[in-house]
Order: structure tokens, then C-alpha cells, then sequence
């Protein structure tokens, strides 16, 4: 079953319409998994620490620049979402299609 990229409510005044955004095309890919030769158990991939081998938990994760070897600058999510100004979380919705000019392709 797909799953949606992105999920979402519309609010038209006191009632509420769950609503997900679907890709318009399908994947026709061969997506294969990674096993353990003669058990077929999964691997799976961790996200460790490089020095310590320690497992690191994704809310520790941030992304950094690397400006020298071993000199990084840190960027918190925070401020990647400062970085596409005019971009929000809200879609306003201004007009409406009649339904007969939409392909049902």
C-alpha cells in the first residue's frame, strides 16, 4: 500500500478532514534488503559514533559543514528551517476545481 510523503489536517471552521499527500507515480524499482548468508536474518544499519563505536540516538543527530579536517560548523534543524524563507507548515487552499475538469487519469 502507498504510504503518504506528507500528512496533514483541513480545517473548515469547526470541522476537521484527516488528509495525506500521495506521489502522483509509482515505483517500479526492485528494492532488495540486505541478509545474513545462510540464516536470511535482516541486517540493519546503526547509527553509531565514530570515536566511541557508541550507538548514537537520532535526536542527538545534527548536520555539520565541514570547513578543515575535524572542524565542523553544527547546523540545528531549527535553523535549516530558516534557511526557505516564504516556506511555512500551512497550504491555504483559495479556490476550488469543479470536478469535471479534472482527468481521472
Amino acid at each position: 500500500m502507498a504510504r503518504a510523503i506528507r500528512t496533514g489536517v483541513i480545517t473548515f471552521g469547526l470541522v476537521t478532514v484527516p488528509v495525506g499527500l500521495y506521489t502522483a507515480t509509482a515505483d517500479h524499482t526492485v528494492h532488495c534488503h540486505q541478509l545474513r548468508r545462510g540464516t536470511s536474518d535482516r541486517i540493519r544499519n546503526k547509527r553509531v559514533n565514530q570515536r566511541t563505536g557508541d550507538a548514537a540516538d537520532t535526536s542527538d543527530i545534527v548536520w555539520g559543514y565541514e570547513l578543515d579536517e575535524g572542524q565542523y560548523v553544527v547546523v540545528e534543524p531549527d535553523e535549516l528551517d530558516g534557511t526557505a524563507p516564504g516556506h511555512s507548515q500551512t497550504i491555504d487552499i483559495t479556490d476550488f476545481v469543479d470536478l469535471d475538469r479534472i482527468e481521472p487519469v
